[in-house]
């Protein structure tokens, strides 16, 4: 919402905004010009409103959303505002139900160290582009597009068919798995809404192209009767576009018809991450970036936020035999990312043990992929589990399943599993049972983040580092 709130400002907008409480994301929106009211009482949009756009996490009966429906004004969704954002520019729409903004960051990136001056809003905070958002030039200055409307890079989410909002010129769908339960009847119907959004592309005598992977996102289905232009991406060698990737390194190198187009070393561990890479460069080959200008902005490319992020290690005391553990933060809350996720941390690291603390992300989700859930984790020793992070379901779904039910289905397949809350006492157990030489993954899409660095943080406290401070630690 707040790289919304920059580019509508950007094009002449006078933008407002509200949220419950202040943050470094408000504070940074205050300063810039961009006023946010904390207090969302009725009666309190601007006079001047012509436009109320509400993000998926506000319901109907909030009172703004009441005191625009007073007024006559048609509340816009997120997803709308941004496809409206996206007419008068080249955009581009990153589908998919893994690697959205793991792609689209290093797309984004690519862009800016090639001089395209692109603007993008991305679901994730990646430091190396300045943050999730950026509002570049009304044109493209350089390549075989100059001259063109400027690039802007988005998201494209399937959730409530969003991404069918969007105005894209290119697209790319990346892999396609059941998710959204609570949205779609299954897979087919899945499957069908990432068909409708392949042909908001338009055709292929207007420019118009897709990059779709050539296995795992139903691409026959997907693509046909398109008018566009249609590219496959992938490690088989049918694809058009072939992926060669060396998971201990890192290399990536990507060929068509027999020649290699350009090579580079993937930082962040996984072949799914080799993959990301290689539609972030075709794309942005597409765009009027050079090969040589791709391979050296990949291979500078430092990673994002939650995303397989190594936040460091910490030492353990001589009570415990000494020695250290080393930490990782990741977003991942599909069973595919869960399992891909602590294979390659797991190959990357080679730890003695490897202890996950994994938060479940909505009782549906956690519901209709129970058992895809319980086998994922095969790869840990130890899973602890903390209560469901309630979002978006009815309290009727809240009853359904719990985060003890999960904990059943991992010790029937054999994997130690616990049941643990508040946060504070998984950091608490995490103090007793790790030893030297563990690994700690803290995963989820919650405010699981927090277990995280307040262990970080108590390993600085027990060193006596004048600048630990522990985060504040919300209810699991």
């Amino acid at each position: 919402m707040s790289g919304l709130a920059r580019m509508l400002r950007r094009r002449g907008a006078r933008v407002t905004g509200s949220d419950s409480t202040s943050s470094d994301t408000t504070m940074a929106l205050r300063s810039e010009g961009i006023p946010v009211n904390h207090d969302q009482r009725l009666g309190l949009l601007p006079d001047h409103c012509e436009r109320v756009i509400a993000s998926a996490a506000i319901k109907p009966d909030h009172p703004e959303m009441l005191e625009a429906q007073a007024r006559g004004i048609e509340p816009m969704s997120y997803a709308e505002a941004l496809g409206l954002a996206q007419v008068g520019r080249t955009g581009v729409s990153i589908a998919g139900t893994h690697g959205k903004s793991t792609t689209s960051s290093m797309l984004s990136h690519i862009l800016v160290s090639c001089g395209l001056d692109p603007s993008f809003i991305v679901g994730a905070v990646c430091p190396q582009i300045g943050g999730g958002s950026r509002t570049g030039g009304d044109s493209i200055p350089t390549g075989s597009l100059a001259g063109r409307p400027g690039i802007l890079v988005c998201e494209a989410c399937e959730f409530n068919r969003s991404f069918h909002h969007h105005h894209p010129h290119l697209a790319l769908v990346n892999n396609i798995e059941e998710d959204h339960l609570d949205v779609y009847s299954g897979l087919d119907e899945i499957v069908e809404a990432f068909h409708g959004f392949a042909r908001l592309v338009p055709a292929a005598a207007e420019g118009g192209r897709l990059l779709i992977a050539h296995e795992g996102a139903h691409r026959r289905t997907v693509t046909a009767g398109l008018t566009c232009a249609v590219s496959t991406f992938g490690f088989n060698p049918d694809a058009d576009y072939q992926v060669r990737y060396e998971p201990r390194s890192g290399a990536t190198t990507l060929v068509r018809d027999g020649a290699e187009l350009a090579s580079w070393n993937v930082r962040l561990p996984g072949e799914h991450n080799g993959l990301n890479s290689a539609a972030a460069a075709i794309l942005a080959h597409w765009l009027g970036a050079s090969w040589d200008g791709i391979a050296a902005a990949l291979s500078s490319f430092q990673g994002l936020d939650r995303r397989m992020q190594r936040l460091g290690s910490r030492a353990l005391p001589a009570s415990v035999g000494g020695g250290s553990v080393t930490v990782y933060d990741d977003y991942g809350h599909h069973p595919t990312e869960c399992e891909k996720t602590l294979k390659a941390i797991r190959a990357a690291e080679q730890p003695k043990r490897m202890i996950c603390v994994f938060q479940p992300h909505q009782h549906s989700r956690t519901r209709f992929l129970l058992e895809q859930f319980a086998a994922s984790f095969s790869t840990a020793d130890v899973v602890i589990v903390p209560h469901i992070y309630f979002v978006r379901d009815s309290e009727t779904e809240r009853t359904r399943v719990s985060a003890a039910d999960l904990v059943d289905r991992l010790r029937h397949r054999g994997v130690c599993a616990m049941h643990l809350y508040p946060f504070e006492a998984i950091v608490e157990q995490l103090e007793a049972i790790c030893r030297d030489g563990d690994l700690v993954v803290i995963m989820g899409a919650g405010p699981v983040w927090q277990v995280a660095r307040a262990f970080l943080d108590r390993g600085r406290q027990e060193r006596g580092d004048d600048d630990a401070a522990s985060p504040r630690l919300g209810v699991a």
